[in-house]
């Protein structure tokens, strides 16, 4: 995948490792200690398969490990095996130990002998939903730190609503953007203004985009209607996503003028110029924003914040953007038409009007976000399929449907699902991504084949139900291969972009694939990706704020620096799954950023290998800025692992 967030100011969290289940920072360097064991740091199933990592500047094959009860009983003892690989110079030698025979729930670290010895972070055994639902809340918690306007929720993090001014925010045209996002000149009013107030800030700068927030919607949705014991209706109030949920859909309604088939598409502008001032030149709490440098009109961007227009009334839709809209308002009829018949039902409008704008004879650049450099979205298609999907299984939900629909029948959509389907696998390359913000086709395909065994009497569709399945075969193939050249068996280049959010996808492309399927094919690799993101990795780091003993304690993420603590103790970001390893660190420091970590350097550098790197500092976001589309795909992971599969319609 392309790189995301070029801007060398653009907010970011940095990561903290510690090595030995420190609670705080206390990262070892490698020339003191020359071996480590990484864990999955939430921790394992009872009956689950378990494995550990032991990363070692020597030969340790043959040397003693043992995995100890707290109290020091020795639970399993067994020898090291052979390498899986190496991962640096300074760690040859990988070796994966595993241990699925220890079953009883409790507290454990793995201790290792030999030339190096070592000893991993405690983690616990206990049933998935004692390991996973304190992570589904945390996930919550994070998107309402993430809330902006005037519907807030008090936390030690937050203190005040935020950009009151966006209630009439200046409509504007899209202007001309450099890559790092600075445009020529000033900003072309439109005239008018639309209430863009309250959604969720896209990550730790405070731009608003419907590109991130109608992934994270489409994948939210889902959990909710999926999952209602972990994350709807069912669940208790400190992981029940309905409300948020909510809170999402209708600043993404506000996006769009139904009526008049006018999409907004961004609040805010990244990167000023000579005269202006942007979102990512100035470092400060959210609520300072409305009246922030008082008349000086270098800030005027930031007291009166603009919204762009994707083009003029009712002109066709960049077809990502139309797609997954669609998909979160269908979704949304689905979840809400027995709660609330009359929201429900301006969702659904919504999403049919917005999926007829869709530009389906697509060339160029699609729009995403200002620049595009930002997040450079290249396939569009499925985006397609998930909405037309989306929309078919509401119409086909058994609710009573709002007059005035364009499209009444199921099959209309199913079958427009089956064709952007066809042309999806026909269009992409060798497999070569996976569910993320960039490639929704692993949502996609699930769903439409879920609706294809609930509508039976549906025909003649371009693709069928052993196409979709080969889709999703191939993709999760391609990723168990990338893991047989990684020796912690990671399923995504570490050296590339979004590494977090990749891992957390491919853990749910795994579990739908054997809940439609029956087969085992992926069902020990799912675990053992989400386990690389949660702390089976070089770093000995879960990418999660606040899950497992080790995490980000340095956010770049303004609210979580300027608000929170630099050490991991409360408060914390918690729940927000940050960028993750990438081949390159990033630096810009903005006066009134608190430094971190505090004496300086990059605690993890030793850890680096294989081509990439995973900076703890607070100005890197290219590895550790958080986002709302990043945290999206673990809510699923953990809720696919707490509760097990979701009954198939």
């Amino acid at each position: 995948m392309a790189p995301r967030r070029f801007s060398p100011l653009g907010p970011a969290l940095a990561l903290a490792c510690a090595a030995l289940g420190s609670l705080l920072w206390s990262a070892p360097a490698p020339a003191a200690q020359e071996a480590f064991v990484r864990v999955d740091q939430v921790g394992y199933g009872a009956q689950a398969q378990k494995r550990a990592y032991l990363m070692s500047s020597f030969d340790e094959t043959g040397a003693p490990f043992t995995v100890l009860h707290e109290g020091g009983t020795v639970a399993f003892a067994g020898t090291v095996g052979q390498a899986a690989g190496s991962w640096s110079k300074a760690f040859p030698f990988v070796y994966p130990l595993d241990f699925d025979g220890v079953s009883a729930t409790g507290s454990y670290t793995v201790a290792v002998g030999g030339a190096a010895p070592a000893s991993s972070p405690p983690f616990e055994i206990a049933a998935p939903a004692a390991l996973y639902d304190p992570a589904l809340a945390n996930a919550l918690s994070f998107y309402e730190n993430e809330r902006d306007g005037p519907a807030y929720i008090p936390s030690p993090l937050r203190s005040a609503p935020a950009h009151l001014n966006d209630a009439s925010a200046g409509v504007y045209s899209t202007p001309k953007a450099k890559a790092g996002g600075g445009f020529k000149g000033d900003l072309h009013s439109l005239g008018g203004t639309v209430d863009a107030s309250g959604g969720w800030w896209d990550a730790g700068d405070y731009l608003k985009f419907v590109e991130t927030t109608s992934y994270t919607l489409d994948v939210m949705l889902a959990g909710v209607r999926d999952f209602p014991a972990q994350m709807g209706g069912a669940a208790p109030a400190s992981r029940d996503f309905t409300g948020e949920a909510r809170f999402g859909l209708e600043w993404l309604l506000r996006m769009f003028d139904a009526e008049t088939g006018t999409l907004y598409y961004q609040v805010g502008i990244g990167e000023g110029n000579r005269t202006t001032a942007g979102d990512h030149d100035i470092w400060r709490l959210p609520q300072a924003d409305d009246s922030f440098g008082g008349e000086d009109p270098t800030y005027r961007y930031i007291r009166r914040r603009p919204v762009f227009r994707a083009g003029a009334p009712g002109a066709p839709v960049s077809p990502n953007l139309a797609g997954r809209d669609a998909a979160a308002f269908g979704l949304c009829f689905q979840v809400f038409h027995a709660s609330d018949p009359a929201f429900a039902d301006r969702c659904l409008r919504a999403g049919e009007r917005i999926f007829d704008l869709a530009d389906t004879s697509h060339r160029g650049k699609l729009l995403t976000v200002i620049p595009f450099g930002f997040y450079p979205e290249r396939e569009w298609r499925d985006d397609l399929e998930l909405g037309a999907t989306e929309l078919g299984l509401a119409l086909s939900s058994g609710a009573t449907l709002p007059a005035g629909l364009t499209h009444t029948d199921p099959d209309f959509y199913l079958g427009r699902a089956g064709s952007w389907a066809r042309e999806y696998v026909k269009h992409s390359k060798r497999n070569s991504d996976t569910l993320n913000l960039y490639d929704v086709s692993g949502l996609a395909h699930y769903e439409l084949v879920r609706a294809l065994r609930a509508d039976g009497s549906l025909a003649g569709l371009a693709i069928d139900e052993a196409g979709l399945l080969a889709s999703l075969r191939g993709e999760l193939q391609a990723a168990q291969a990338q893991g047989g050249k990684d020796p912690f068996g990671f399923g995504f280049p570490w050296a590339a972009a979004d590494t977090a959010s990749h891992g957390d996808g491919l853990a749910v492309m795994a579990a739908e694939y054997g809940q439609l399927t029956g087969e085992a094919t992926f069902s020990s690799d799912g675990p053992r990706w989400l386990a690389n993101v949660l702390g089976a990795n070089a770093w000995g780091a879960s990418m999660v704020i606040g899950d497992g003993t080790v995490f980000p304690h340095c956010p770049q993420h303004q609210v979580a620096n300027l608000a929170g603590s630099l050490d991991g103790s409360s408060p914390v970001l918690a729940g927000a799954v940050v960028e993750g390893p990438s081949d390159e660190a990033s630096s810009g420091e903005l006066e009134g950023m608190r430094p971190c970590p505090g004496g300086g350097g990059d605690p993890l550098a030793g850890f680096d290998g294989s081509g990439s790197v995973f900076a703890d500092e607070v100005e890197s976001f290219t590895t550790v800025e958080p986002a709302i589309d990043l945290t999206a795909s673990s809510m699923l992971a953990f809720a696919w692992q707490s509760g097990g599969p979701a009954p198939l319609p």
